[in-house]
């Protein structure tokens, strides 16, 4: 998060990276991304990206490849870009209909895992009639262009085709993750104008049917802009007395089995919009970013293509939730402009055992698995000796991570321990901001560092900077920016333009650079690390002390899952360091117990031989959990709260909302 006004401080990097891993030579002489490829991107950017909107199917071609409007050196008007205007086309189409029409309507598009079991392969070619049925019923229902349409569903089939039925359509969708509260729903509901909400009866969470209409029923109350509430039937008889509104509440059965299973679709300007997607996890009021078609397609589909080195028959598996951006770009858009295999799974990854993921692969014989690094940590503790050789993982060829710095301990497990100790890792680095992904390894090509992103991808330009928006020398943190525009980029925030021009542009208005909020280092080679959000930089006396840094020496720490670690506030240093730790069992605060207050000694030595003394946390608590978002985020605002013994802020994107009391119960006096 940007800080609203005054002096950015320097960030003070201590850690030293690992050594690069260079490519299997097997899997170099196969990968998609060369030499040449990278070098068209670096010459003439916007070249590059008119050849790569090449991938997709155009009804009618672009006239001007790409303006740009940024705001002005003094940061007051409202920056505009477009790519590809007057270009035509229809997202739905360029990610079923083609592939069908060149003969590939009996490939797999989705093979979906229930959590109780249930399973389902779909075709190109039924997806592509069951998005048709969607969109017609939709159609029914008063949907078309521009019209602004929320999906509050967990991962299912049904999920993807009402998705891809709205895009068909032209209107806008806006996916809500299935385990926010009503408040958070409404928000968003009240925030779009929505017209149409698509949600279930309920859903399977860990085990347990939970009812869902209710609270959507409480979300719309009083949204005279609510027409209609679209339900799917999942989980029937477990979730009994479902509230109905007659006239506004549809069966999906009863509207979408019924209707015709052919649309002829329509092709749409290049800028229309295509969702809109809320930020979630910080303070303040979540940011509806708004992302259009022709410019995000290219984006998704050329990063999928090259990144993740995308082959004909490749089953890849993406484990986000639907509803999140990671979902939006690389299980939906991205991976079916491509024409490729996905994996979906409703439920939990220890559901109804810590195997769970390791059975799907096995399954389905994924080739490519794209997680959390807070996942791959959940699987160090819950597999200690090592993920146990009955899962079968050898169809593997790539891993990727996503979602936030995955620290090298980690990174190693995960090589190691999924990929075979020869699967290269793509550590991707965007944002909700970004559309797709910004800074990764070509895996076919890049030398890889544990706990890097390496570089911008080819069309992309990244920097590390100061306060000024100088260049850091190499060896420096600062601040990551991209210089210059990019297809995917969100264009602006849903009814607050302003909003979008002061959190990305006007900070460094006078250089033309995007801020994404993070803070990074560039090493010797000009790599870059990933430092966490200028918001997670500790002041220590005067040192100012990256999160990740801390998290990543504790996380090394062989008796250590998972760690968060936030600032608090100290009278002699001005902040120290707290440190919440999930370690072998051990609960409670670090300063009483013997176990605890050994165990706490024994981290803060670890720390200082790290990193250094400096570094060294002041408070380390045992805890069982973390707080955490669905996407695999550490809400370290929640633990500050609990540190300081402040009332706790806004928990509504909380993956288990129960976490944060059951830390204070734990931690407190």
């Amino acid at each position: 998060m940007s800080q609203p006004s005054g002096r950015l401080p320097t960030i003070r990097t201590l850690a030293a990276e690992t050594a690069a891993v260079p490519p299997p030579p097997g899997f170099a002489a196969q990968a998609n991304a060369d030499a040449a490829f990278v070098g068209a991107g670096r010459t003439d950017p916007v070249g590059f990206w008119e050849r790569e909107a090449g991938r997709l199917d155009w009804a009618t071609p672009w006239r001007t490849a790409h303006e740009w409007r940024p705001t002005d050196a003094a940061g007051r008007t409202i920056p505009q870009a477009t790519w590809f205007a007057g270009g035509r086309l229809n997202a739905a189409v360029n990610c079923i209909d083609r592939h069908v029409a060149a003969g590939r309507g009996g490939k797999a598009a989705f093979h979906f895992e229930g959590e109780r079991g249930d399973r389902r392969t779909v075709t190109y070619g039924e997806l592509e009639r069951e998005v048709a049925r969607a969109a017609n019923a939709l159609a029914a229902l008063g949907v078309g262009q521009g019209d602004r349409v929320v999906l509050y569903l967990p991962v299912l089939v049904e999920t993807v085709v009402a998705t891809l039925a709205v895009a068909r359509l032209g209107a806008v969708h806006s996916l809500v993750f299935g385990g926010f509260s009503a408040e958070a729903l409404r928000f968003r509901v009240a925030d779009t104008g929505a017209k149409v909400v698509v949600t279930s009866d309920g859903q399977f969470r860990r085990g347990e049917a939970v009812a869902v209409k209710p609270a959507v029923d409480e979300a719309v109350e009083g949204l005279d802009h609510v027409e209609h509430v679209l339900v799917v039937r999942r989980t029937g008889d477990e979730t009994p007395d479902l509230p109905w509104t007659p006239g506004r509440d549809v069966w999906w059965h009863d509207a979408v089995d019924a209707a015709s299973a052919h649309h002829e679709a329509e092709a749409f300007d290049a800028e229309t919009p295509l969702f809109i997607i809320y930020t979630s996890g910080t303070t303040g009021r979540p940011k509806g970013l708004v992302h259009t078609t022709g410019g995000y397609l290219t984006h998704v589909a050329s990063t999928f293509h090259s990144v993740f080195d995308a082959k004909p028959d490749d089953v890849y598996w993406c484990t986000a939730d639907l509803a999140w951006v990671t979902a939006h770009s690389y299980v939906l858009y991205g991976p079916l402009a491509n024409g490729v295999t996905s994996v979906i799974y409703e439920g939990a990854p220890n559901t109804p055992h810590p195997g769970r993921h390791f059975e799907i692969i096995e399954r389905y014989g994924v080739t490519t698995y794209y997680t959390a690094p807070t996942l791959i940590r959940s699987f160090m503790g819950w597999f200690p000796d090592g993920v146990p050789a009955t899962y079968d993982r050898s169809s593997i060829r790539l891993l990727g991570s996503v979602g936030e710095a995955i620290n090298p301990a980690a990174w190693e497990w995960f090589r190691r321990e999924v990929g075979g100790g020869v699967a290269p890792i793509v550590d991707t680095w965007w944002q909700s901001e970004t559309g797709g992904a910004i800074m990764a390894p070509l895996p076919g090509l890049s030398h890889l560092k544990p706990g890097s992103a390496l570089r911008a991808l080819p069309g992309l330009t990244t920097r590390v900077v100061d306060e000024h928006g100088d260049d850091v020398a190499r060896g420096e943190g600062g601040y990551l920016v991209i210089d210059g525009t990019w297809p995917g980029m969100a264009r602006t925030v849903w009814g607050d333009p302003e909003r979008y021009r002061d959190s990305y542009w006007a900070r460094f208005a006078d250089r033309g650079y995007f801020f994404s909020g993070d803070g990074a280092r560039l090493d010797v080679d000009g790599d870059v690390w990933l430092l966490g959000r200028v918001d997670d930089v500790i002041n220590v006396s005067g040192h100012r002390l990256s999160t990740i840094e801390i998290e990543s020496a504790l996380v090394a720490h062989p008796q250590v899952t998972e760690a968060g670690v936030v600032g608090v506030s100290d009278e002699r240093t001005g902040e120290a360091i707290a440190a919440f730790v999930i370690s072998d069992g051990v609960v409670g605060r670090g300063d009483r117990g013997s176990d605890a207050a050994e165990r706490a000694s024994a981290l803060r030595a670890h720390v200082a031989a790290a990193i250094g003394p400096v570094a060294k946390p002041r408070d380390i608590h045992f805890v069982p959990d973390l707080p955490k978002t669905r996407s695999g985020k550490i809400m370290r605002r929640l633990l500050v709260d609990l540190a300081e013994g402040r009332p706790l802020g806004d928990t509504t994107s909380l993956q288990d909302s129960t976490v944060p009391t059951r830390i204070g119960a734990l931690i407190g006096d």
